[in-house]
């Protein structure tokens, strides 16, 4: 079983390493802020839009089958992107490797809720799932800082390969589950991707009539939420979800910000800037077992909101006192790693066991959304003002999810 569950995991192992690794190269792969910012949304873009259809395939087609191609695709995807050879090459693969990651987060997810039954089990487990991806956040700006300024920024890709290989190896072990009859819900799928494409591309290049088409394409997907055969049950909908936008707001937005801060105001290397998020990465690699654990206790309503609030605390302590940088990003480390395990017992834990694929994908899409928004949003607020200002929204926000969206047990 332990077994199985490290195979599970480094498959998000995986995507977060990927998101935190092109991090710090994105200055020495263009000198463009809208390039660097479509190179990381690139990726974050299809995997927000494509994690509803993921959760929806797992739990159609099988969690084994849709784990095992999401795998295969990954790497062979970061092989290719290693020889990109135009950024606008390794924006699309970028994309392509988004959607591959959509498919080993709730297909994981859905595994690891057949394998452990017994909710506190399935807590811990899930503790174990995000610890085990919490070391691609630790790895992934160290890692990529060291690569790229040693052989360059094709290396931050090669890596994921052999990753993708272990983890296929280790969960060769994985029950298969069996599908689920119905039919595809091709309008909200189609409509989820459109919304959100749009909606990043009109805030990244500023083109803000686009919003209409996101606007519209957002209203397509609700209304067909009524369907009896929508991708998304209504019964899944929560609060949790937007609580899940808010904390990838503020940590994918936080990381965008300071990593060009770091690098561009501070002067700091590629190696040097990496180094300077391990504050805030190091906790996510074993604090989220100890949330695991206490969420198996007292339930995930009080560690999600004190996540908040650490989060909060930390991305407004950095935009008004940087020379506290290190407690600022210790403190959004230990807040992230309390807030996502929490969010995920909550969300999965509550779902039936053959929703658990489209539960996971739902929250994931919600928090992958929030990510896309970060990047977009703070980088809009960083063009147009000052690093100080767009992390203090980050801040505010994440104040304003823990007053306004305490996950509900």
């Amino acid at each position: 079983m332990a077994r199985l569950l490290t195979g599970l995991s480094l498959g998000y192992f995986l995507v977060m390493l990927d998101t935190t690794i092109v991090t710090v190269a994105l200055p020495s792969l263009s000198s463009s802020l809208a390039e660097q910012q479509w190179v990381s949304n690139g990726y974050t873009l299809t995997f927000a839009a494509f994690l509803l259809t993921a959760g929806a395939w797992s739990d159609r087609f099988g969690a084994r089958r849709v784990f095992f191609t999401g795998l295969l695709s990954f790497a062979v995807l970061s092989l290719l992107s290693a020889f990109s050879w135009s950024p606008v090459v390794l924006i699309a693969l970028r994309a392509l490797l988004g959607l591959a990651g959509a498919l080993l987060v709730p297909s994981s997810l859905s595994l690891i809720a057949s394998a452990y039954p017994s909710p506190s089990a399935r807590a811990k487990a899930m503790g174990v799932w995000a610890a085990v991806s919490g070391t691609g956040l630790v790895a992934g700006p160290l890692l990529g800082g060291v690569l790229t300024q040693a052989f360059g920024w094709r290396a931050i890709f090669l890596v994921n390969v052999p990753v993708a290989l272990v983890a296929l190896a280790l969960s060769r072990s994985a029950p298969p589950t069996p599908p689920k009859p119905g039919r595809v819900d091709w309008v909200g799928q189609v409509s989820t991707v459109v919304a959100l494409s749009t909606m990043t591309y009109a805030l990244v290049e500023s083109a803000f009539w686009v919003l209409l088409v996101s606007l519209a394409a957002a209203a397509v997907f609700v209304a067909s939420l009524r369907r009896p055969d929508a991708m998304l049950p209504v019964s899944l909908l929560s609060r949790n979800l937007l609580a899940g936008a808010i904390v990838n707001f503020g940590l994918s937005g936080v990381l965008f910000v300071l990593s060009l801060y770091f690098q561009q105001t501070r002067g700091y290397s590629p190696s040097a800037a990496g180094l300077a998020f391990l504050p805030l990465t190091i906790p996510t690699a074993f604090n989220p077992i100890f949330t695991g654990r206490l969420v198996a206790r007292i339930g995930p309503r009080v560690p999600a909101i004190s996540g908040f609030l650490l989060m909060s605390s930390g991305a407004l302590l950095q935009a008004f006192l940087p020379d506290f940088s290190v407690l600022a990003l210790a403190l959004l480390g230990f807040g992230v790693s309390l807030a996502i395990p929490s969010l995920l017992t909550a969300v999965v834990g509550s779902a039936p066991r053959e929703l658990a694929g489209i539960a996971g994908g739902a929250l994931n899409a919600s928090r992958q959304t929030g990510a896309v928004l970060g990047v977009a949003v703070l980088g809009v607020l960083l063009n147009a003002t000052s690093t100080t200002t767009a992390l203090a929204a980050a801040g505010a926000l994440l104040f304003l999810g823990a007053l306004l969206f305490p996950v509900s047990c």
